[in-house]
């Protein structure tokens, strides 16, 4: 089969602001080792991209990055159409990232539409995307609504308000996922993005992710810590039921390391207050892939407490480090953990904790649930997630061929 050449659009594609960054890395890696040409078109923060993949930046404003967020930007940096789009949606209280990159992207590819033969854009679903003069697709890992509409059931009055402005590019996210075939991570996402998006079943592809199981495997060279828990947040919302975990921790007689940093004024900051100083829970943040993989092996649990997943990640590489799981059975979960963890309701506390307690006092049950993920995480791998997008990219392009034929 013929190469193609893919542009990846990833408006925050940095690995390390969460599992989109990951995607679009692992994706890239293996596309361009299926002989793929892959030239991936991002805005900050930038991700890390592997040999043989070509990195195009396309500098933003990025008015959200420490140490200034919210910034006033110089006159000389108000230079386009995209740039205002940005200024002038931060100080109207939304996220006008996805918007102002797809506008940037669009008009980078209006000049280079010969050099490609698909656009790919990762979750940004920006009116840019639509008018890049190119077969398109989008991977949606799940509906922001679910995010949305979760914290709003967390505020009330102006907090609220701020809530809806802030989310408010959700509304074109929808009008865009209609007008594109759409990939996904798990049928899970397939279900809410038809509910929540309104992009009938059909036209929604489900593609797994999978563990990277070069760095995230076995190491029997590292000793399980009694009593260690990890749990990765890499955002303190609500959708991560990092809270939930901790009102549940005052139950559990363990070291719970949190993969991530709380918010100060944060649903988990309030919750860890409650614990009190002498709970045995620590944040850890900035870690290496290597290093977060042996973090892993080190634990005799991985607790996954969402409200909602796409598919989770952190489960997966769990599963593939042979570490036992316990999660919620809130979106994807039981499709990714199945009889490889144990699964609890979501935002149910008192649960989490009765199965965590539990599996800590089991060490043959952790065994048998260890045997059982390796075996599950086999399965996955980013090479088949490869195979199967670039069969998805062949059919959009077999259709697009077919409709310039049907037209002349």
């Amino acid at each position: 089969m013929s190469a193609l050449r893919i542009a990846l659009l990833s408006y925050r594609g940095n690995p390390r602001s969460g599992g989109q960054g990951v995607y679009v890395r692992h994706l890239s890696r293996e596309l361009t080792e299926l002989g793929h040409q892959v030239e991936e078109l991002a805005g900050p923060p930038y991700p890390d991209v592997d040999e043989g993949v070509r990195l195009t930046k396309l500098p933003g404003l990025d008015l959200f990055a420490e140490p200034n967020p919210f910034r006033t930007p110089k006159p000389r940096e108000l230079r386009d159409l995209p740039s205002w789009v940005e200024f002038l949606g931060m100080r109207r209280g939304g996220f006008p990232e996805p918007l102002a990159f797809s506008l940037r992207a669009a008009r980078h590819l209006a000049k280079r539409r010969a050099e490609f033969d698909i656009v790919h854009d990762n979750q940004g679903l920006g009116y840019g995307t639509l008018h890049c003069g190119l077969p398109a697709t989008a991977t949606v890992h799940h509906p922001i609504a679910v995010d949305r509409d979760l914290k709003l059931a967390t505020v009330a009055g102006p907090e609220a308000e701020r809530v809806k402005r802030w989310y408010g590019f959700v509304r074109m996210q929808h009008r865009v996922a209609r007008r594109l075939p759409t990939l996904t991570v798990s049928q899970a996402s397939r279900d809410a993005i038809a509910r929540e998006m309104g992009v009938p079943h059909e036209r929604i592809r489900v593609v797994p992710l999978a563990a990277d199981t070069r760095v995230f495997k076995p190491r029997p060279e590292i000793a399980r810590v009694p009593g260690r828990v990890v749990t990765t947040a890499s955002a303190d919302e609500p959708l991560k039921g990092l809270d939930r975990l901790l009102t549940a921790w005052a139950k559990v007689d363990g070291e719970l390391i949190v993969v991530g940093k709380p918010k100060p004024d944060g649903p988990a900051a309030r919750a860890l207050a409650d614990l009190g100083p002498d709970a045995n829970v620590r944040f850890v943040s900035g870690l290496s892939d290597d290093e977060l993989a042996h973090l892993i092996a080190s634990a005799e649990i991985v607790c996954v407490p969402s409200l909602f997943e796409g598919f989770s990640l952190p489960a997966a590489e769990a599963m593939a480090c042979g570490t036992p799981v316990v999660a919620t059975t809130a979106g994807a979960l039981p499709e990714v953990v199945g009889d490889a963890g144990i699964l609890v309701p979501p935002a149910d506390p008192d649960a989490l904790a009765d199965a965590i307690s539990a599996l800590l006092g089991d060490r043959r049950r952790r065994a048998d649930l260890s045997a059982i993920s390796l075996d599950a995480a086999s399965t996955l791998n980013w090479r088949r997630t490869a195979e199967e997008t670039a069969n998805h990219y062949r059919e959009i392009l077999g259709q697009a061929s077919n409709r310039e034929r049907a037209e002349c």
